[in-house]
């Protein structure tokens, strides 16, 4: 940086810079089964974010027993506007839709009541002490075939694995799982995400009329760091 404030911290890392933003930590709180009959929820922010690109929403399960699965997932809200996130559970045997999320974006917004704030050169807020930082920790990309079956309705369903330990203070981006993906025909791939407490396994699921094997989507974690 050529001008402005840089902080440093005891690992000579870059931990604040007035000319790049970081992944900022705009509100955070709890997502729970409240649609639907219990198989939707709807979550929405304290604080609406200011983004024009959507934010990036990541969850954490409740640890359970069991297995927690989400789908159709998606991001309400417009430009500069954007108020909360939806999902819903993979079915009726697996539902669990308790757990924690915070919600982030590659700029800070005006949330602190009194603190510090620094702005860079073209008048972006680059940091609010009310907004803390969160950073990414792994992506998972190496995913494995496991098996594939048939729906109800005749669509081929593949499932792919990788091993996981579902630490507490890891979450999952939400919005990869959000994008249907390209299949063999005119229908997407709809896909899907199991977290296998028991078996330590994080799962992707596609489904689709004509469903190609090969699977390159990255599982992205972050966590906040304050």
């Amino acid at each position: 940086m050529s001008y402005g404030v840089q902080f440093i911290n005891n690992n000579n890392v870059v931990t604040l810079d007035s000319e790049y933003a970081r992944l900022m930590v705009i509100s955070s709180g709890r997502y729970l089964p409240n649609q639907d009959g219990g198989m939707g929820s709807v979550t929405t922010f304290p604080v609406a974010v200011t983004s024009q690109e959507p934010p990036l929403v990541f969850v954490r399960p409740d640890t359970v027993n069991a297995i927690a699965g989400m789908c159709q997932v998606r991001i309400i809200g417009s430009a500069g506007n954007w108020t909360g996130f939806y999902m819903r559970a993979y079915n009726t045997s697996i539902s669990n839709l308790n757990g924690r999320y915070f919600v982030a974006a590659f700029a800070a917004q005006a949330i602190a009541q009194y603190g510090v704030r620094m702005w860079g050169a073209s008048g972006q807020l680059l940091f609010d002490s009310g907004t803390p930082s969160a950073n990414f920790t792994r992506a998972f990309q190496n995913w494995s075939y496991v098996k594939n079956d048939l729906t109800d309705q005749g669509l081929t369903r593949i499932y792919y694995s990788v091993p996981f330990n579902f630490p507490q203070d890891e979450f999952l981006l939400l919005n990869t799982f959000g994008m249907n993906m390209t299949s063999g025909s005119g229908i997407p791939r709809n896909l899907y995400c199991w977290w296998d407490f028991p078996n330590n396994a994080l799962y992707a699921i596609t489904v689709a009329a004509t469903n190609p094997t090969a699977f390159f989507l990255p599982a992205v974690f972050a966590k906040m760091t304050a």
